[in-house]
Formats: C-alpha cells, structure tokens, sequence
C-alpha cells in the first residue's frame, strides 16, 4: 500500500508537506500542492479512513433511519427520490451514506448505541415511528439530527408545506371545478396527516362547505387495497361523494380500481385527487389532479443542514424549513 511516506520520497519534499498539500492548507504552495497530487494519483494512494477518523474524530459517514409503514422500502417513489437527492448533495460534500437498520432484534442495540457504534458524524430521520422511544432517544441525543416531515424540539427539519399543498388542492377542485361534496381518505396517523386533515376540515370551512362525518376515511399511505375498500364505502353511501381526494397517488389506484368495478368512470361519474406528484400521476389516463412535492429541494435541504450541524455545530441554529410543493391540474377532476 502507497504512503505518504513513499510519495515524499518522490517528490523530494517532507511527509509533513505531503499531508499538508493532500489536505489543501494554505502554507502550501499551489505548485507544491499540484505536483503531490498528481504524484500522489500515480502510484495509487489512498487516505486510510480509519487513520483520518482517528486524525480529524469525523468518520464522514451520514447514517439514514427510513422505514415506511407500508414496508415498500425503496419503491416508494416519493422517499426513493428525497433519498437519492439527499445522497448526490451529501457526496458531494465528501460524505457517504448509510442505512440504519431499522430491525433493532436482529442488531442486539438500540438505534443510539448502533449509530455511535458505526461512529456515524450525523443522522436523517424519514418517514419511521416518531413516537418510538428508541427513535425519540437518538432525535434527543448529542449526536447532530435533522428530521424529515416531522418536528422535534431544537432539532432542524425539512418540512413539506402540507397545509399549503392541501388547501391548494381543495380550493381547486371547489373554486375552479364546483364540487361540493368533497370526501378525503387519509393516511395513518401522523403529524403529516394530522396537518393535511386540519387543512382539509380549515379549508372546507373557510368556503362554507360542510363535511359529513362518512366522507372522512381513515385510510393509509401506499395501500392501494385499502382504498379500494374505502372508495367502495363512499360510492354505496345514500349521498356519495362527486370527488374522493387519496392520501397519495400510489394509494389512488386502489379508488380508481374501485370506481371501475362499478361501471364507472373517472372523472365523469366520479372524480379523484391524489398528493405526491409521482411519474405515475403523471402518466396514467387521465392525468392524476395532484401536489407535486419538491423531492429534489427536500434532500438537498436535510444533506446541506445535516452537514452544517457537523462541521459547524457552534454556529448551527435548529431550524423548520417548508418546502413548497405545487398543483398539478391532471384531467382526474371533472368540472361541473
């Protein structure tokens, strides 16, 4: 294995001045730090990462804590791509990424001991049990956190601006398409849901429309079969509603098969919504009525912030940052 040793030799300078120039201080001379490293590229060197964590005591590597309550992993579009954002930002601030395991039995320790057990400088929380003690454990550490979609006290967050994407929506298809009788299928409980649910009752009050207790459905994210239940409920009540608003677009299938199993057609008969603004929204027949969320500016947020409370945490401030999403008028909402 190639030394810095072996490279001062070549060069002609000390091994002091090779570190110095492989770690780009500015008593070293532009010259000097072009010629170690292109020396340093020929024979193949390396830094030893476990000799630069002992050096600098950071490992640069950023541990993910993500388990969606559907078990879809890395299929769910909407994390997959908050996730890949976040991974392009943080290597390019010379960070790798990491997932937690998230099955605490088979790791014999809980997700605190396992993250200072990996050595991991800093954690992303997304889309996991909030109100797990082990996961309010680690958001309460001092080991640097930034939450996605959900609020811990003096803790930074990247939070999708759900009242905002829900109004949206719910003015769209009251103002612009003239549906009254609006129903609204759920996810599962979560400070998400609880802000879309207090959007949608806020939103619907402030346009003098009324909300029967039937036409709120407590359904769940990415679960296509429950809606398809759920949607069946709402077509066979006295007063079925004329537009069915989905938690997100992959649980919408579910209510448009349903609406199909009935003889029914969208949005002529029946008219739907979804939220997320995935690619299949966007290509199904018709186009999906939704909020695209800003995946991209999500990730990129959490990597920047989390890299900031590790190499400035004396200056870092907890932040809450709402990410805009935007409304996506598809052809789903029939206008009356």
């Amino acid at each position: 294995m190639v030394s810095m040793k072996d490279i001062s030799k070549k060069v002609g300078v000390s091994v002091a001045t090779v570190s110095k120039a492989l770690n780009d201080h500015s008593d070293i001379g532009e010259t000097t730090k072009e010629r170690v490293r292109q020396v340093a590229k020929e024979m193949g060197y390396f830094p030893n990462a476990s000799a630069r964590t002992l050096k600098t005591n950071k490992s640069h590597n950023i541990g993910v804590l993500f388990r969606d309550e559907a078990g879809n992993g890395f299929t769910h579009d909407f994390y997959a791509a908050v996730l890949d954002s976040l991974k392009k930002t943080a290597e390019s601030k010379g960070y790798d990424i990491s997932f937690i395991n998230s099955d605490r039995a088979a790791m014999h320790m809980n997700y605190l001991e396992h993250c200072r057990y990996r050595g991991y400088d800093g954690v992303v929380l997304a889309c996991i049990d909030f109100s797990d003690s082990g996961v309010v454990e680690l958001a309460t550490s001092n080991v640097p956190v930034v939450t996605i979609d959900h609020i811990f006290d003096n803790r930074t967050a990247i939070i999708s601006d759900n009242v905002t994407g829900i109004r949206e929506l719910v003015e769209y298809i009251y103002k612009e398409c003239g549906h009254r009788k609006i129903a609204y299928i759920h996810g599962a409980d979560s400070s998400v849901t609880r802000n879309r649910l207090a959007s949608f009752y806020k939103t619907m009050e402030e346009l003098g429309a009324t909300v029967p207790d039937e036409y709120v459905k407590d359904g769940r994210y990415r679960k296509p079969d429950m809606s398809y239940e759920l949607t069946i409920e709402l077509l066979e009540l006295d007063d079925p509603p004329t537009c069915i608003i989905y938690p997100d677009d992959f649980a919408a299938i579910g209510g448009i098969n349903a609406i199909k199993s009935k003889g029914l057609s969208i949005p002529d008969d029946v008219s739907i919504a979804g939220y997320d603004g995935i690619r299949i929204a966007k290509v199904l027949e018709p186009k999906m009525v939704t909020i695209e969320q800003d995946t991209g500016k999500i990730g990129d947020l959490a990597a920047q912030k989390i890299v900031q409370l590790i190499e400035r945490p004396r200056s870092a401030i907890a932040e809450r940052i709402v990410v805009e999403g935007k409304l996506l008028k598809g052809d789903s909402v029939k206008k009356l």
